[in-house]
């Protein structure tokens, strides 16, 4: 099997595929990570997150993901891995459409992922019912880097997060 180098847009999925021997080290990383031992997880969002994802779900740098995994591998490290521009995007300070928002409806994904199911349709199915001017806030324990991928892909730009004590809120806005 060809084993690709160990980089920031590799999928978690295909680490484990071509380096199952990293599954532990991967999972040192961040106790976050730990939830990859679920195989409803493994087989769905390991499938779509790269390491530059999970590395903010794991709130560790993104250089240190990859030169961790890179040196258990045998690989040189990078001295290029950045962080991701995600959070960038997402470490702005309070944005106006934010504070002007009418209506702020809550959907705590944390017991769908407890229970090994994906938010993504259910996140979708309340986006469409948001009326004119509100906000949906979107509590998870760990900051949903691929969902908010999927969401962005469907033209919903107006995207802020905050982190709390063991919980990440993300609000999404209508476009």
């Amino acid at each position: 099997m060809k084993r690709d180098i160990i980089n920031p847009q590799m999928k978690v999925g295909d680490l484990l595929d071509q380096y199952p021997e990293l599954e532990e080290t991967l999972i040192s990383i961040a106790p976050a990570f730990s939830k990859l031992k679920n195989p409803v997880l493994r087989r769905t969002i390991a499938r779509v997150a790269t390491l530059q994802q999970a590395a903010l779900t794991g709130n560790v740098p993104v250089h240190e993901v990859v030169n961790t995994l890179r040196t258990a591998a045998g690989q040189t490290k990078d001295d290029d891995a950045s962080q991701s521009p995600i959070a960038a995007r997402d470490a702005e300070s309070v944005p106006a459409w934010l504070s002007g928002a009418t209506e702020r409806v809550e959907f705590d994904a944390r017991p769908v992922l407890a229970s090994g199911a994906h938010p993504l349709q259910e996140v979708f199915a309340r986006l469409q019912q948001l009326p004119q001017g509100a906000v949906l806030d979107l509590i998870t324990p760990f900051y949903p880097a691929p969902l908010v991928d999927a969401v962005r892909g469907k033209g919903w730009d107006a995207i802020h997060t905050e982190r709390g004590k063991d919980l990440f809120v993300t609000t999404i806005g209508r476009p």
